[in-house]
């Protein structure tokens, strides 16, 4: 059986960076991929990418096109075109994508719906 990988973030490719020691509360939009090193409470809303670092914490309801998470996040996910959960990630949430991996050792306490294509089409509502 082979090991499942997932293509790691190159920190340099990104113009935004939340550092450790942020600590943001209220609601987060953004238009270029962010990478969250530290704390976020609120709401976070984005047309791209969203990268969760293994230190962080979020707790948040979040949107966006994909996200990767290798922290804690504690609230719902919406990932537009995937979600990725590494084997260091914890989320506590509902979550909601038309592609989902996951690393052996990550967690996920919460419901699971996958969709086709079409955003927010339930496989399960097709007739």
């Amino acid at each position: 059986m082979s090991d499942l990988r997932i293509r790691a973030i190159d920190e340099s490719t990104l113009q935004t960076v939340l550092a450790e020691d942020i600590d943001f509360d209220g609601e987060l939009r953004f238009s270029e991929p962010l990478l969250i090193k530290g704390t976020v409470k609120g709401i976070v809303i984005s047309d791209t990418d969203l990268y969760i670092n293994p230190d962080a914490t979020v707790a948040a309801t979040i949107t966006a096109r994909k996200v990767s998470v290798k922290g804690r996040v504690t609230g719902d996910i919406h990932a537009k075109g995937r979600l990725e959960l590494f084997a260091s990630a914890r989320v506590q949430g509902n979550v909601s994508t038309p592609d989902l991996i996951v690393q052996s050792g990550s967690l996920l306490n919460g419901s699971c719906k996958m969709y086709d294509g079409e955003e927010g089409k339930n496989v399960s509502q097709d007739a």
